[in-house]
């Protein structure tokens, strides 16, 4: 709650005067996911370079009742935009809505809800990502073997996207069998899962993980009990500077590159700002990055 209370601060000495400046307000779910922090420091390293901008953020902390206070918060401090990373399908829904029959432009970021009341939705196709991951596997197991889907937050739409995609691949595959486990985005999570199948004596020829976070896991836990990850297929999402390095190492196989998509929310602010009228779902592309492009494909962060 520190930063709230900066917050506030910030917002009344904008009130007071500098009336041509927009303030973008970022509600985030959980900053100890580290793909959900650098969403929210590209988004404030993009707005810092627009003179017409002021950047603000909140951090749930995972807490889907906390997320909903602090947007509530923003409504309240009358800023003109909110970027949203949601963390349930439903439960922002009527915050959300609040929002924008207030006037308070939205753009929901990456996680969908069930709701089109909002101005616009900025995401990749997660379905896609799923099958993209499924059909590398497949091809690299030779269409034989046991694989582990890494799913993160169970209520998240991204998750119900990815682990749908990647399933209705799989079931063309009669020699390819599924185990599922949670992992919520976060490599603690995935380590004592990763344990736990360890120490059940479970081996997997392959791993897909839904964010490069959890893959990381699996491979700190694999070594920790004398495993080498590079004895597996392991697929990750999201595409970090770490999940570059263990590729180019050989320490995982693929990761799909999923971009923060934070900076094209500021960009689009702008444009909303400006009196344009947005699509009301834009997509950003998707890319699979193994060690043949791995040195010449930029990481997410």
């Amino acid at each position: 709650m520190k930063f709230f209370v900066m917050a506030f601060v910030f917002l009344f000495g904008i009130a007071s005067g500098a009336n041509d400046v927009k303030v973008i307000a970022f509600a985030q779910d959980d900053m100890a996911n580290d793909f959900r922090k650098a969403q929210v420091f590209e988004a404030r390293d993009e707005a810092r370079r627009h003179k017409n901008l002021q950047f603000v953020y909140s951090d749930a902390k995972a807490k889907t009742s906390m997320l909903i206070y602090q947007i509530d918060e923003f409504i309240k401090q009358k800023v003109d935009l909110i970027i949203v990373g949601a963390n349930d399908a439903d439960a922002v829904v009527p915050v959300v809505t609040k929002a924008y029959k207030s006037g308070v432009k939205v753009i929901i970021l990456d996680r969908g809800i069930n709701s089109e009341q909002y101005t616009t939705f900025i995401n990749s196709d997660n379905v896609m990502i799923g099958s993209i991951g499924a059909k590398y596997i497949a091809k690299k197991l030779h269409n034989k073997g046991l694989v582990l889907l890494f799913e993160g937050l169970l209520s998240a739409d991204v998750t119900q996207l990815r682990s749908k995609g990647f399933l209705d691949e799989m079931a063309q595959y009669k020699d390819i069998k599924i185990i599922k486990r949670t992992g919520n985005y976060l490599r603690r999570d995935a380590i004592a899962e990763m344990q736990k199948l360890i120490k059940e004596g479970i081996e997997v020829d392959a791993i897909f993980a839904q964010s490069d976070s959890m893959i990381s896991g699996a491979r700190s836990a694999m070594r920790r009990f004398g495993k080498d990850p590079s004895s597996i297929v392991m697929v990750g999402c999201d595409y970090t500077s770490e999940a570059q390095e263990a590729i180019l190492k050989g320490a995982q196989t693929a990761s799909i590159k999923f971009p923060l998509g934070a900076k094209q929310a500021v960009e689009y602010a702008l444009e909303i700002f400006a009196g344009k009228k947005l699509p009301k779902h834009i997509f950003i592309s998707v890319k699979l990055v193994t060690q043949e492009n791995a040195k010449v494909t930029k990481p997410i962060f």
